[in-house]
């Protein structure tokens, strides 16, 4: 079952919102990715866990957390 996740992910721009868009893509089994580019918050819908989500966003380059579930 797909949960919805929030992370913290440090983004400055546009292409690092499409840095960690990319590697969430790329990772498969992801149903959604909204950014929040003033909060620099990133919700994640996925059945993948959350580990598995932030081990993924940290391929991007980004300095990140998991907040909890949205």
């Amino acid at each position: 079952m797909a949960t919805c996740h929030e992370f913290q992910v440090e983004m400055t721009c546009g292409g690092c919102s499409g840095a960690v868009t990319r590697v969430l893509n790329k990772k498969g089994g992801v149903d959604k990715i909204e950014i929040d580019m003033e909060k620099q918050r990133v919700y994640v819908t996925s059945a993948l866990s959350a580990d598995e989500l932030l081990e993924t966003i940290k391929k991007a380059g980004k300095s990140c957390s998991y907040i909890g579930n949205a």
